[in-house]
């Protein structure tokens, strides 16, 4: 049979299919809001005038689609370096280091003893210690000008999430600044600032506000490395982007999708075209703690996000991560789901497979609308350290998080393994020692992370 025996109907006779369809409900419940208020339809085609949107990754990583970077935590250098050189056999490309061994350099030069700087990179995070761990990284590169680091200096986001610094914060970010001015010299290939909007995510922050705070705190590093006297168009190119990826699949590529946008703009103001750098991280958030397998599903669904979105590196946790540091096993989980999904689902074959799609490419649109309109209020209260500083953004996101619980509690959104499909009889998993909460200062309102399926899990203890 010829694919011209089947009609297309017109938008009006799908209407009509539609109402018939829904009986005494009304069509306009097929619409749904979110916390952007933007609006997902029924129906995408010709008839929305979508323009098309195509926003691949710039370069492959290694030969690879994108950099398979695996996060380790904790303070024993000795089982941190088991761990990486594990990682690193086993298929993944990069490490993040973060937790104490990183601000100390003998102990991280015994946490990545094995490892070669110049092949593998490594990515240290350490919040208001960020210099103290450059430092550290530093000395174990010795100068190496083909090391590939990523000092991922992010004051900020340590900024945000403790509600002040434990000394005066314009000296903290001007020290990093000058430290990343150092390292830009000696390190051609490394990347000195990560401007992550995961912070603002964690604290429930809505998609368009997740960009806006990253793009405010690319925009804040790009200026104090320029004032500490690097070039515009080093500093540029020297900021990953972050941002958060969940278990809903569609909104997370096209948050990646338009991220890329919307630095393209920011770059340009700039004066100069640089393609962006995007880490993607999946969102802490979305995980429970009671019944954790079902983390596994949830993990995949952002991998495949940040993968299809045309994130250049993606950041999975270990599924148990809500209850305490992921062992070897849930290690090794968050290492192959990434692996399985580049070598067997072949994810990254196709350049930006979403560009095409009439609901994505309106998404990605639509998203990056709505984040830039969030970036201009936070830049035209002076930034976002001001914005912070004058609780400007906290109540914003304070409303983002209220309509997510909303929907859960009402039942509109749900989250397996929590609010529905519970299963009374969990199997038990290990995990290692607790996280210690974030440092609290009061100097503002913090922006505390939250975990959506913690008041239900407490609910039902």
């Amino acid at each position: 049979m010829s694919s011209s025996s089947f009609k297309t109907p017109t938008p009006l006779q799908w209407r009509d299919s539609a109402i018939k369809a829904l009986k005494d409900r009304p069509i306009e419940g097929l619409v749904h809001l979110d916390a952007d208020q933007l609006a997902t339809k029924p129906l995408y085609g010709t008839a929305n005038k979508v323009a098309p949107v195509f926003a691949p990754r710039p370069s492959d990583s290694e030969g690879r689609a994108w950099d398979v970077r695996t996060l380790n935590e904790g303070t024993d250098a000795a089982a941190l370096n088991a761990a990486i050189l594990t990682d690193l056999e086993n298929g993944a490309a990069s490490v993040l280091l973060s937790g104490a061994v990183v601000t100390d350099a003998a102990s991280l030069a015994k946490a990545l003893e094995g490892v070669a700087l110049e092949l593998a990179p490594v990515a240290v995070e350490a919040g208001f210690d960020g210099a103290r761990a450059g430092e550290a990284l530093d000395a174990v590169a010795k100068a190496s000008p083909r090391a590939k680091l990523a000092f991922h200096l992010d004051p900020i986001s340590a900024y945000a999430a403790a509600g002040g610094a434990p000394s005066d914060f314009a000296a903290i970010l001007k020290d990093a600044a000058t430290k990343a001015a150092g390292w830009a010299n000696t390190y051609p290939e490394a990347k000195l600032f990560l401007a992550s909007g995961k912070v603002a995510h964690e604290a429930g922050a809505s998609m368009g506000q997740e960009l806006a705070f990253a793009l405010s705190s690319a925009v804040a590093y790009v200026k104090v490395m320029i004032e500490a006297g690097v070039s515009a168009d080093k500093a540029l190119s020297s900021v990953t982007l972050g941002v958060a990826v969940d278990q809903q699949y569609f909104d997370g590529l096209a948050k990646v999708r338009a991220l890329r946008l919307l630095w393209a703009n920011v770059s340009k103001a700039f004066g100069h075209e640089v393609q962006a750098q995007i880490e993607a991280r999946s969102s802490r958030r979305m995980l429970s703690s009671r019944d954790p397998w079902p983390n596994m599903l949830r993990l995949t669904a952002a991998g495949f996000a940040g993968s299809v979105g045309g994130a250049d590196i993606v950041v999975l946790d270990g599924f148990t991560r809500a209850a305490g540091l992921p062992d070897e096993f849930a290690r090794r989980q968050a290492r192959n789901t990434q692996l399985i999904l580049m070598e067997e689902s072949n994810l990254g074959r196709v350049d930006d497979p979403a560009s095409g799609s009439w609901y994505l490419d309106a998404r990605t649109r639509e998203l990056a609308e709505a984040a830039w309109t969030e970036f201009q209020a936070i830049e035209a209260e002076g930034g976002i350290i001001d914005a912070l500083e004058g609780q400007i953004i906290q109540p914003r996101i304070a409303r983002a998080r209220e309509f997510a619980e909303k929907a859960y509690a009402n039942g509109a959104a749900q989250i397996v393994g929590v609010t529905k499909f519970v299963d009374p009889d969990v199997r038990p998993v290990a995990v290692g020692a607790e996280v210690a909460d974030a440092p609290s200062y009061g100097a503002f309102e913090a922006l505390k992370p939250v975990r959506i399926a913690a008041a239900f899990e407490e609910a039902g203890q």
